[in-house]
């Protein structure tokens, strides 16, 4: 959702949308779990810029003033929708894919390295046994 809101009933698809983002790159809810934008931030907003902790920060007060209507129609709607996009922009580029790629890379890289250790190792050992 990149669009600018229409209404305050769109500030709850917003909130949702950055929560399951924050979840999915930096983690803080098990498979299957969903929890609203404020306890994401309260979780993992420390993983975030400052000036994007402030922005989730007002999203997240903005959901919650949202389930009532005539809080809601109060709220800033422009504000919202850039801090949104602001937040979907930092939080967007790394798909998950890519997450699970980079895993995968750093997880055989570590292996290769274990061998190239112990294949160290054990020329090592077989020049001082004479061996070699």
């Amino acid at each position: 959702m990149t669009r600018k809101p229409d209404s305050f009933e769109d500030i709850p698809a917003m909130a949702d949308e950055i929560a399951q983002l924050m979840a999915s790159r930096f983690g803080g809810a098990r498979r299957g779990e969903r929890f609203d934008l404020s306890t994401m931030v309260r979780r993992r907003g420390g993983a975030l810029p400052d000036r994007l902790r402030r922005k989730a920060k007002r999203l997240a007060e903005a959901d919650i003033l949202a389930r009532s209507p005539r809080i809601a129609r109060q709220l800033p709607l422009a504000d919202l929708g850039r801090a949104h996009a602001a937040l979907l922009a930092h939080l967007q580029p790394l798909g998950e894919i890519a997450r699970f790629q980079g895993r995968a890379i750093s997880l055989t890289a570590t292996v290769v390295f274990g061998l190239l250790l112990l294949g160290a190792a054990i020329i090592w050992v077989m020049v001082g046994r004479g061996t070699l």
